[in-house]
């Protein structure tokens, strides 16, 4: 009666303590509800009432299911187990796997009470041990129970058999080293003709496979039969109610069976081939219009691809991936073009067949498979079908969704970076693409047409006039404007006299009142973009020199920003207005055209700003001759970024590639004047006027007095200058200039072999120039010590923070055998702890034989003293 009157004692039924739970309003409520009940648990466990021993575990699990702390009753789990009956061990073991997991140290209690039920005569007692051992297991209890999981193995009972089958899948990857006692055990139940043991059997040969590779062997050996044998039958069997699944028998029987296939088949040549002939079958019987036999036909091509197989079987794959892209689900879709990328790289050809559909995919209404389809038709580009392809995506970008243009601009620009053959076209789709999405054009790509402009001397006509008339229609295109406004201001004059005009070109009509017209809508249009109003002020002054009879409105316009709240844009307002205004006798030598920009060492600092970003656990590999002028004429590609010495340190070291500078600056900045230039000695003689331009355009601070070359890119086509001693001059090709050395006062120092294995050999000609005693000019030379060349040869080096280091090109990136011939490479390295700490380098070699990738590095130590 007692019992009745008190809803939360511990006889209440489990279906009153839920019902009273949910009846619960708010979480305050219901936290009540739990601990009164969890009240009433600890006052029956400290009483030791056993009749509700089993209630209450069952009270117990619920409330551990929603969360509220059940420790107190884990007790209570083993002296269920250890009760004779089986109610009371069913509930003992379902909490035992609820309120305890592994990392406890009540669980060593249990093992004895595990090893009396897994030889108990009850096979359902025995089943309940099976699973819960499988299930929360530990390293320790794994070695003292395997013998008896071994035994039950042989058991004549189907289920007793399946249970013990997963439950050495838990002990095989708490153990590893007991892999060995069931790969016979697992190689005897693929005999088996109840599909539940086959399942788990072939799930216990694919963890055997994982963990050891004896056991990888032997079941390579003794299961490939019997695996093709389980194949052919699930596949050829009649309809069966029990396995069948949407008209397909037993499909999960058929995906475990040809995951372990692919594991079997993969670097193994005769496994493969004994596969090829089940795989063409399962591939062509399957059924594709049912979810079920989509999933099979995705294993089979997964494995078709893992596996050493035939061309032939590798087209039917393809094939099948290629039917998948035409299916209405979303999901096949997605798992097709995920595939499909991995299979690129075995079959390109196979997979070009389906570009149609694929490009299609490119429009699909979902995000995520326009996003893969866009990564897969990248790859699928070539030198044979970069046009059309080219064509559909520029195409799509006018009715694109506005999340979705940015990947696609970036694609498409990458693409015509990389595979253009000529400059006019290459320019005709920037354009299209700047036009289009100028405002998700990233910055770098921008900065990379600017410089092709500049070197195209025969397109600069047709580019400004193009730009010219693009702004016209598109003027809201961020990039677009930047790049016009550029072109403008350098090539003013060919856009108002139609210079350079091209054949298919018609001509336009542009006064000079025009010209200015279009950069000032950009002043004024954009206001927010510090950048692009600066590009616009500085067109303006160059456009007063090209246009003198516009010179006293352009004046005006550039006055305006005398007062504006912006530093940049007041300075040069006022920097601009003084040239127009005072300084008319030096303005035409300083508003010339920029120099030509040096097209292969700006794309050679873009990939290395580019690596400076990745971090340092993910290295960035440039495969090499990847990047491509926009000419078409290959380069080599820039080295990766290696953390060489451990960059935690406070001397930690910088990286240097070859034609790679040590701190990129921005290319564009440098380009305007806007912050800071890099000065470097240039051999041009100094004058009044420098000064002046100088103060009034504020482009940087006085020369070094310690003669250093500013760091910066250097380039083949740039040859070294032999000077004694030249003042600096402002360096308006971003730290590109020639660097100074005095020929015939060299100190020579003895040569040094820098590092020597039995495959490479590096010797080090050092030189020092007097007065500097920092300064060291290092030719490192490069024996191939084999008898195979080396190809794709990269030489990196790192030093302290305290050093500055300049790589120079190589010579070249293949080293011939035996010595027949070498590789040289120059390098420059300035101590600025030259007497305190000596020099210290670690250097890494990078190269490939007979497509192989190979590295080595080193530390060199043996430098002589004084270096």
């Amino acid at each position: 009666s007692d019992m009745a009157l008190n809803p939360f004692s511990s006889g209440t039924r489990l279906r009153d303590m839920i019902r009273a739970i949910r009846a619960c309003k708010t979480a305050a409520e219901e936290r009540a509800v739990v601990r009164r009940e969890c009240a009433a648990i600890r006052a029956a466990i400290s009483g030791d009432g056993q009749d509700l021993r089993h209630r209450n575990m069952a009270k117990l699990m619920f409330i551990h299911m929603l969360g509220y702390p059940t420790h107190f009753g884990q007790m209570e789990c083993l002296k269920l187990i250890a009760a004779a009956g089986y109610p009371e061990k069913r509930i003992g073991y379902l909490g035992l796997m609820l309120l305890l997991d592994e990392r406890q140290e009540v669980l060593m209690l249990v093992t004895n009470s595990l090893k009396q039920d897994l030889n108990h005569s009850n096979q359902f007692i025995v089943g309940l041990a099976l699973c819960a051992l499988g299930n929360i297991c530990s390293a320790e209890m794994a070695r003292d129970l395997a013998p008896e999981v071994e035994r039950l193995m042989r058991s004549r009972d189907a289920n007793t058999k399946k249970k013990a089958a997963l439950c050495s899948v838990r002990i095989v990857r708490k153990v590893p080293d007991l892999a060995e006692n069931f790969m016979g055990l697992a190689a005897s139940l693929l005999k088996e003709k109840h599909h539940g043991v086959l399942i788990s059997a072939v799930q216990l040969c694919t963890e055997l496979c994982k963990a050891s590779k004896d056991a990888l062997e032997y079941l390579r050996k003794n299961c490939i039969e019997g695996l093709v044998r389980i194949l052919r039958d699930v596949s050829n069997s009649s309809y069966a109610p029990e396995y069948d699944v949407a008209g397909i028998s037993d499909p999960f029987l058929h995906i475990r069976v040809l995951k372990l296939m692919r594991m079997l088949g993969q670097g193994d040549a005769d496994c493969s081939d004994y596969m090829n002939d089940i795989l063409a079958q399962v591939a062509t019987k399957t059924e594709s219009n049912k979810n079920a036999g989509n999933a099979i036909l995705y294993e089979c091509v997964e494995t078709i691809m893992g596996i050493e197989a035939t061309s032939g079987l590798r087209v039917l794959a393809i094939n099948i991936l290629g039917r998948f892209l035409s299916n209405r689900d979303n999901n096949i879709r997605y798992v097709a073009l995920n595939i499909l990328m991995r299979a690129i790289t075995v079959d390109a050809q196979a997979v070009q067949r389906h570009r149609v559909t694929i490009l299609e995919c490119v429009k699909d209404a979902d995000a995520s498979i326009r996003k893969r389809a866009l990564d897969l038709v990248y790859l699928l580009v070539n030198d044979t079908n970069v046009k059309p392809l080219t064509k559909e995506l520029v195409d799509y970008l006018q009715v694109a969704d506005p999340d979705f243009k940015e990947d696609l601009t970036a694609k498409i620009c990458s693409i015509a970076e990389k595979f253009s053959q000529e400059k006019l076209w290459y320019l005709d789709q920037m354009f299209k693409v700047l036009s289009l999405a100028g405002n998700h054009v990233k910055d770098d790509v921008w900065h990379a047409l600017i410089v092709v402009i500049s070197n195209a001397s025969e397109l600069q006509g047709y580019s400004v006039r193009s730009l010219y008339t693009a702004l016209q229609a598109y003027s809201e295109q961020g990039s677009l404007l930047r790049v016009a406004v550029w072109c403008i201001g350098e090539y003013g004059e060919m856009l108002v006299n139609n210079v350079g005009m091209l054949e298919a070109e018609g001509p336009i009509t542009v006064t000079e009142s025009d010209a200015v017209d279009a950069v000032e809508l950009g002043l004024n249009r954009y206001s927010p973009d510090v950048t692009t109003r600066s590009m616009c002020l500085v067109a303006l002054l160059k456009l007063s020199s090209r246009f003198p009879s516009m010179s006293e409105r352009i004046k005006q316009i550039v006055s305006q920003n005398k007062e504006n709240m912006v530093l940049e844009l007041q300075q040069r307002s006022i920097e601009f207005g003084s040239i127009i205004q005072r300084h008319q006798s030096i303005r035409s030598s300083l508003l010339e055209r920029m120099p030509v920009l040096d097209e292969a060492a700006y794309l050679v600092k873009r990939a290395s700003a580019t690596q400076a970003t990745i971090p340092a656990y993910k290295p960035a590999a440039v495969t090499p001759g990847g990047l491509k002028l926009p000419n078409g004429v290959a380069k080599p590609a820039a080295a990766p970024l290696v953390d060489l010495l451990d960059l935690s340190s406070d001397d930690a070291p910088v990286t240097s590639a070859a034609s790679a500078t040590t701190a990129p600056s921005d290319f564009l900045q440098d380009l305007l004047g806007i912050g800071g230039t890099n000065l470097s000695t240039a051999g041009a003689p100094s004058s009044a006027s420098t000064d002046i331009l100088m103060d009034l355009l504020s482009m940087g601070s006085s020369p070094s007095q310690n003669g250093l070359p500013s760091p910066g890119l250097s380039s083949p086509a740039l040859g070294t200058k032999s000077t004694i001693a030249a003042p600096q001059a402002v360096d308006l090709l971003d730290g590109l200039s020639p660097s100074t050395s005095v020929s015939g006062l060299e100190d020579t120092r003895p040569s040094i072999t820098a590092f020597q294995s039995a495959t490479l050999k590096i010797t080090f000609d050092i030189r020092k120039q007097p007065g500097k005693p920092q300064e060291t000019t290092i030719h490192a030379t490069f024996t191939n010590l084999t008898s195979s060349n080396y190809t794709d040869f990269i030489f990196q080096a790192a030093v302290p923070k305290f050093i500055q280091l300049r790589l120079d090109p190589a010579s070249g990136n293949i080293v011939p055998a035996n010595g027949k011939g070498s590789v040289t490479q120059g390098f420059s390295v300035t101590n600025n702890q030259h007497g305190q700490k000596p020099l210290a380098m670690r250097i890494r070699m990078s190269y490939k034989v007979n497509g192989e990738d190979r590295l080595e590095q080193g530390q060199v130590s043996n430098f002589p003293p004084g270096v």
